[in-house]
């Protein structure tokens, strides 16, 4: 059997860098594959300003706000999206404000191709991707306790991230999260720093091969007419993975094997108040990886000593709250190239 089947993973998920210019301008993806994405997660830099969320599901013109409750709004940044680019507006403060960098995460799905899942209890609209272990999920919640939502993956989801879409819907508008190194009653909240917690939004139920499972609870996941989308994504070896490591307190932290070199990796320490902090191969080019940004605040990129990005994984490198002795961290990483590829090619070292 090959080590992956997925040699570039530029074709489904690539992260990039931009600046500003202040004109109608057309980006384009760096990456070795095409990629027009489905999922677009974007960033200010050297300024601050609120994360950016967008998908083909809900459709470009709409964006969420990773770091806030806020329920979904319309934007009109962009003008066109080709086949491995994308054009922005001349002079909007979100996108190309002249001279602002910006940090940028894109994911493919099913090109924005949706169909109906009635795998669960709650019908739902899906665009999967089953080669990279990724899906968009989008449906309507009926206030009603022990319901299943089909996901479209045909394996069981590590990582869920479920926002609901109008707010005034529901008593829980924070982005909630599911992680597999997490029990099934615990639930982390991508726009907040607190630790995980125990929840009425998941129903005590790990994820199956077809659904996942929610709670009416304070209506987070499942308010009764509530709009609500979510993201999920399924381990691919060579391309993503899901875990946790625990910390041990030292600059000569904890390896942690991913089986290829980390393009994107995201961490958060389960047990204490701290933030999401995000590293990406493009910000960080070279060992220490050290430039991140915070999922749940809108601050400018800060500089830190994170990791070293190696062929196969991560090194840690700092005894901040992300290697406090003891603690959890729950990680999510997604490839630059695989440690292998499927003829046997290994990758290079940073």
């Amino acid at each position: 059997m090959a080590y992956t089947n997925i040699n570039d993973p530029s074709a489904y998920f690539q992260a990039f860098l931009y600046t500003g210019n202040g004109s109608n301008r057309t980006i384009t993806l760096p990456g070795n594959s095409d990629l027009k994405f489905d999922l677009y997660w974007y960033k200010q830099r050297s300024q601050t300003g609120h994360h950016r969320m967008f998908d083909t599901s809900r459709g470009l013109s709409v964006e969420l706000y990773p770091n806030l409750t806020a329920a979904d709004s319309s934007a009109t940044y962009f003008n066109n999206q080709q086949a491995n680019s994308f054009d922005i507006i001349a002079n909007d403060s979100a996108t190309n404000t002249n001279g602002v960098t910006f940090a940028n995460w894109q994911w493919k799905a099913n090109g924005g191709t949706t169909s109906s899942n009635t795998d669960g209890t709650i019908t739902s609209t899906v665009q999967a991707n089953t080669t990279a272990g990724f899906s968009i999920v989008t449906y309507t919640g009926n206030g009603s306790s022990n319901q299943t939502v089909g996901h479209g993956l045909g394996v069981a989801p590590d990582f869920i991230v479920v926002k609901s879409r109008n707010t005034v819907a529901t008593t829980d508008a924070n982005w909630i999260g599911y992680h597999k190194e997490l029990t099934s009653s615990y639930k982390i909240q991508l726009n907040l720093s607190i630790a995980a917690g125990t929840t009425g939004n998941w129903n005590s139920t790990s994820p199956t091969t077809s659904v996942f499972s929610i709670l009416s609870g304070n209506g987070g996941t499942n308010a009764s007419g509530g709009n609500f989308v979510a993201y999920c994504f399924a381990e691919k070896k060579g391309y993503s993975k899901f875990g946790k490591y625990v910390g041990n307190g030292s600059t000569n932290g904890p390896f942690v094997y991913t089986g290829f070199k980390p393009a994107l990796i995201i961490t958060k320490n389960a047990d204490a108040t701290d933030s999401w902090n995000l590293l990406d191969n493009k910000r960080s080019p070279y060992n220490v990886a050290d430039k991140y940004l915070q999922a749940d605040n809108a601050n400018a990129e800060g500089t830190y000593t994170f990791y070293d990005i190696l062929s196969n994984g991560f090194k840690i490198r700092n005894t901040g709250n992300a290697n406090i002795s003891g603690n959890n961290i729950i990680y999510m990483a997604f490839a630059e190239n695989p440690f292998v590829t499927s003829t046997g090619v290994p990758t290079t070292a940073r």
